[in-house]
């Protein structure tokens, strides 16, 4: 039977898009990637999006030809975004953007397994960025979020919402903006895009 995680950590992945819910977020295992820039108009930014995907599904199909159970569908893609500096992080500066392209795998995926799957898409595709990912887990502990609804460029008063609720609960961000990307663009109308906007927080 093929597992969907989002389903498994339904608490994470299926938050309100009314009002700004509260989750503690365990560590989980990412394949990550770095970069800067506009993600719209940043030809790193596509290329990561490219071996991301590309290991992500060899890594699946590799796992299923093993009969390594059980199978699973491939986790949507996220991101971490931050600046540098002491200003935070300001959605309409997006060149200044730094950026971690991340997709998370099932808790029975190890290193060897990703190493194996990356020679295996080194040798039918070699994507540019494949050199640059990692396999690392990233904790974010107690984290504010909802779900937004339409273009990405108008995420802004979601991402104030969240703020205001940390500031109004007494505690104050911690690590970076994240955001999970629950729909396709490619297939998805702009005013239909559904991404969860998350925020980790810690005591003031």
């Amino acid at each position: 039977m093929k597992v969907e995680y989002k389903k498994e950590w339904k608490h994470l992945y299926a938050t309100s898009k009314k009002e700004v819910s509260v989750v503690d977020v365990p560590p989980l295992n990412y394949l990550m990637i770095d970069g800067k820039g506009d993600p719209n108009t940043s030809p790193d930014y596509q290329a990561a999006l490219e071996a991301l995907y590309g290991t992500a599904y060899t890594l699946k199909f590799h796992l299923k030809k093993l009969g390594l159970e059980p199978d699973f569908t491939v986790m949507p893609l996220e991101g971490l975004w931050w600046m540098e500096g002491p200003g935070g992080f300001d959605v309409n500066d997006k060149d200044n953007w730094l950026w971690t392209s991340m997709i998370v795998q099932p808790p029975h995926v190890t290193h060897e397994h990703i190493e194996t799957a990356k020679e295996q898409l080194r040798d039918k595709k070699d994507p540019p960025a494949l050199s640059k990912l990692r396999f690392e887990t990233y904790h974010e502990g107690p984290s504010a979020q909802i779900i937004h609804i339409g273009p990405y460029d108008e995420e802004g008063p979601a991402v104030e919402q969240i703020r205001s609720f940390i500031r109004e609960s007494g505690r104050r961000p911690h690590r970076k903006h994240h955001e999970i990307y629950l729909s396709d663009p490619r297939r998805t109308a702009p005013e239909k895009l559904k991404t969860i906007i998350r925020q980790p927080m810690t005591e003031a």
